[in-house]
């Protein structure tokens, strides 16, 4: 198992603010009552990813933080608890991770948040600043990411996403990458073997990048070994081999049956072993380091837990952790299991198994919030599954917010949010609805969107808004719609769709013009969106039109805010202006802060800034 990024799909200091309506800046905040301190104190406080460790020298490690105010790559050695800076870029760092024998850390260098780039690497001792980095790969050209693994013997396998389609090279030190897969449409790295002698590739060849295949290749000449593809509509993901030298066994995820679950695949003779795992919703799953057992990750209803599968035996050993969202696991090479653990009321931390928390990253810690309480709403496709926040103390009902998830195949959770926290301390109940589309109801329940994008999503949503006025909760004359990126696509569109339900929106980063969208953004989105509209706006022109923000921008009449970061290859700005430029011509008032990064900041400074411009924008423009 070699070290790696995986392939990333369609899921940073200066801020230009620009206004035309009413000659309004969008941070002015000059009518807003003032925010409590808490609620940045929450963005303020310090933030880890789980830390990823090299293989063959498991006490160094690295993981991505806020501490200096920017997330940026950090290393930590366990070995004597040092941990230091590595990244210090004006954008912020957020890919990266560290060779199997922890002599170097890789980090992905694009230009202001763009996400093009090329991969770079530094000594693990090295001060931090590209000037102690050197280009990782000499001869590959800027790209996309699109997975990355690093083997033991010193070569690397970096995936490259541009708009002729993906590309996989093998890089071995002083000669030139060498091409082992190529194809129009979307694929990634995923995992090396633990000698280094197989690959495994996800790839759409069958045109649907939303259910990949699977193949693997050897990696000397990138010949074919084993493919493995579930048919229309079933997606296959590989996980990682065994972590054992010569050892064929591939641990991958299936969906056959109307869920993700774990399974190991023998590429060497094509065989599969099933895992006897009797869990609702959603399972995932990694080796622990001797291959004996696996850590099994289970998802359901917002909720997360974990398990360890004895492969010799097929019996199941729940752990125990608090109720709440693990954003991700590991096992440790003495067995030791570690995971990122977080609830809507209490921020996160790094535990292990043994209930301690392992390390924190030196900074301020994160005031708590409240807790989160489920509700179960009827809709039109079934029950619908909402999260709901509410102010302490407040009469009811109070302006709510329904703030929308991206993805479109992500899911809301009892995790901690800085963003709820905020919208929650200035008084108002946050509403986050699993929509359908969203992950962790059931494959049917993913899909349920295809072919009539976004329409579908805020079906579930107006579902749950009756409910939250029909329950006391809200108060339907101050309901705000809002999100980032699919989010804030849902916003556009559900202020065009359905104008009397919501009285503002607030729309970060969204696709506003869905063709000119599809025209500019990179090709593994293009691929992505073939895939949800059943062909390009060219072949399917109607179902793009009548899934476009911009086609009911006339029909808006709640005042609009928007939020657009000048760098974005996901929901670029051409098609954001296009919106803008038709609401010129409307009556209902609208501002726009733009930012100089790409689809979203990772500068801590610049979040708060943008959360309070929308709070304010929010409280200007409701009933008092």
């Amino acid at each position: 198992m070699g070290s790696r990024v995986s392939h990333q799909a369609r899921p940073p200091p200066r801020v230009a603010v620009s206004y035309r309506q009413n000659d309004r800046v969008a941070n002015d905040s000059t009518n807003a009552a003032p925010l409590d301190v808490p609620w940045k104190a929450r963005f303020r406080a310090a933030r880890m990813t789980l830390p990823d460790w090299a293989v063959l020298r498991p006490d160094r490690n690295v993981f991505v933080s806020n501490v200096s105010g920017t997330f940026e790559m950090y290393r930590w050695d366990r070995s004597d608890g040092t941990s230091a800076q590595v990244t210090a870029r004006p954008a912020g760092t957020r890919v990266g991770t560290i060779d199997p024998a922890g002599d170097w850390i890789w980090w992905f260098d694009d230009d202001g948040g763009n996400e093009y780039g090329v991969w770079r690497r530094q000594r693990f001792e090295a001060d931090p600043g590209a000037s102690t980095a050197e280009v990782a790969v000499p001869g590959l050209l800027p790209s996309y990411p699109s997975g990355l693994c690093l083997g033991q013997h010193g070569f690397a396998v970096v995936g490259r996403s541009t708009d002729e389609g993906a590309s996989i090279y093998v890089a071995h030190p002083g000669s030139d990458p060498v091409v082992v897969y190529s194809h129009e449409q979307d694929a990634g790295v995923i995992a090396l073997s633990r000698d280094d002698s197989l690959l495994a590739i996800e790839h759409s060849e069958h045109g649907d990048s939303r259910h990949m295949a699977l193949r693997v290749v050897r990696v000397a000449d990138g010949s074919t070994v084993a493919d493995k593809w579930d048919g229309v509509g079933r997606g296959i993901v590989a996980v990682a081999f065994a972590p054992i030298e010569g050892d064929t066994r591939l641990l991958a995820r299936h969906e056959r049956q109307d869920r993700w679950t774990p399974f190991i695949w023998d590429v060497a003779d094509d065989t599969e072993r099933a895992l006897a795992l009797d869990l609702p919703g959603d399972v995932s799953a990694q080796w622990f380091a001797d291959a004996s057992a696996l850590l099994i990750g289970h998802e359901y209803q917002a909720r997360s837990s974990l398990y360890r599968y004895d492969l010799a035996t097929n019996s199941l050993e729940q752990l125990e952790i608090p109720a709440g969202t693990i954003s991700g696991a590991t096992a440790r090479p003495d067995g030791t299991i570690e995971f990122l653990w977080s609830s809507g009321a209490q921020a996160p931390a790094l535990r292990d198994s043994a209930g301690q928390v392992v390390f924190t990253p030196p900074g301020p810690v994160a005031p708590e919030s409240v807790p989160v309480e489920d509700a179960w709403v009827e809709g039109q496709g079934g029950l619908i599954h909402a999260l709901v926040s509410k102010p302490a103390g407040a009469v009811f009902p109070v302006p709510t917010v329904f703030l929308v998830h991206g993805g479109p195949a992500m899911y809301d959770a009892d995790a901690f949010s800085p963003g709820v926290a905020a919208w929650v301390d200035a008084g108002f109940a946050v509403v986050r609805v699993n929509y359908r589309g969203s992950t962790g109801y059931g494959s049917g329940w993913r899909d349920a969107l295809t072919q009539r994008v976004g329409l579908t999503e805020l079906e579930d949503l107006l579902a749950v808004r009756t409910w939250a006025v029909a329950s006391g909760l809200a108060d339907p004359s101050r309901i705000v719609l809002t999100g980032g990126s699919w989010g804030g696509y849902l916003t556009l569109l559900g202020l065009g769709t359905q104008p009397d339900a919501w009285a503002v929106g607030v729309a970060g980063v969204p696709v506003a013009d869905y063709v000119a969208e599809y025209q500019d953004e990179m090709e593994g989105l293009r691929a992505y969106d073939r895939a949800l509209f059943g062909g390009s706006p060219d072949e399917v022109p109607d179902r793009y039109r009548q899934s476009s923000p911009i086609t009911y921008v006339d029909d808006v009449v709640a005042p609009v805010f928007i939020l657009a970061g000048a760098n974005d290859p996901r929901c670029p700005i051409r098609q954001i202006d296009n919106y803008i430029e038709r609401l010129t011509a409307r009556s209902a008032p609208f501002e726009v802060y733009r930012f100089d990064a790409g689809h979203g900041s990772l500068v801590v400074e610049e979040r708060i800034k943008q959360a309070e411009a929308e709070i304010d924008f929010a409280r200007r423009h409701l009933p008092a």
